[in-house]
């Protein structure tokens, strides 16, 4: 059964890239990363100085993705599409659209204008990638506090109390995690959005690096390159991508459910099964990158295993 699992899994892949001739030798992690105002709120255990360090370690090769990216063959791209700062860092990708979003406890994230760029990025990025070899995306992020929008989206698409769906994040304590949920019921009351708009429930409650997220998604079904979903604020983005245009679906590979409460629910809501289940919580699409030798060890078996007709094996009999 884990055999038929794993052929069918290529054969969606295949199916992505029009040929049965399957092919993921180059694949890319693109961390996205941008700030949130909501942080003022104390929601995190620390600021949003912590996104320009790590996303400067992430572009010069010295973050945690980057150590299992590198056992996997994967390459990573950062790019800054809405940290507070200026980050003085050439390997970094510089596509600033917005110093990091409003507070979304008070009012929208972004302007309608802003979310639209966002998204364009993500999309455009996606195509750069493709033009360049790449063939398999995986999405990560960076953003102090993207855990509290990330909530506020899973609470409006799957129909769920904030309650039900805020986590603790990097770590919050019991009295935090209460601040945080009380943070998000605030952002839905104050915005108002609603699951059927899901661009405007993206300016409303989402962020910079959440909307580029979501363009990457769009982008892979545009450009027929598979695209992996990583943790719950990548998730939340593919749940945004689907709801824009759910054929988005066909084109996601879900790679692990989050440690986080939203995490399964947001994945079910695209249609997607998880095969790791390990309570990840490192970040940084580090979890996307893990899927990848399962593919290549999937990938193997699509292309070398032998067949029944080979061998002197009697066929199994499916059993009821």
């Amino acid at each position: 059964m884990n055999r038929i699992k794993h052929i069918v899994q290529m054969q969606k892949i295949a199916a992505v890239q029009g040929n049965a001739d399957v092919d993921i030798s180059k694949r890319t992690a693109v961390v996205m990363c941008g700030d949130h105002g909501v942080v003022s709120e104390g929601v995190t255990q620390c600021g949003q100085e912590v996104t320009a360090e790590c996303a400067r370690a992430i572009a010069e090769g010295r973050s945690n993705i980057n150590a299992v990216a590198g056992a996997y063959n994967v390459d990573v791209v950062a790019v800054d599409v809405g940290i507070a700062q200026n980050v003085d860092c050439k390997k970094l990708v510089h596509r600033k659209i917005v110093h990091g979003t409003r507070n979304i406890a008070n009012e929208s994230a972004m302007t309608p204008a802003e979310t639209e760029a966002a998204l364009i990025t993500g999309i455009d990025v996606a195509g750069e990638l493709v033009q360049n070899g790449t063939r398999l995306i995986i999405t990560g992020e960076m953003g102090i506090g993207n855990t509290t929008p990330a909530a506020a989206i899973a609470s409006v698409l799957l129909g769920l109390p904030p309650e039900n769906v805020t986590g603790r994040g990097a770590g919050l304590s019991a009295s935090g995690l209460q601040k945080k949920i009380n943070v998000v019921r605030r952002a839905i009351e104050v915005n108002q959005p609603s699951p059927d708009k899901p661009v405007e429930l993206l300016q409303k409650v989402g962020g910079a690096e959440i909307a580029a997220m979501v363009g990457l998604f769009l982008g892979g079904a545009y450009y027929r390159v598979p695209v992996i979903v990583d943790g719950v604020i990548s998730a939340a983005a593919a749940a945004i991508a689907c709801t824009i245009e759910p054929l988005c679906a066909e084109y996601m590979l879900a790679s692990h459910c989050s440690g986080e409460p939203a995490g399964e629910g947001l994945l079910n809501y695209c249609g997607l099964t998880a095969p790791i289940n390990a309570g990840l919580r490192l970040g940084e699409g580090t979890g996307g990158v893990l899927l990848v030798p399962l593919l290549d060890g999937a990938l193997a078996l699509y292309k070398n295993s032998h067949r029944f007709d080979d061998t002197n094996i009697e066929r199994y009999v499916e059993l009821k």
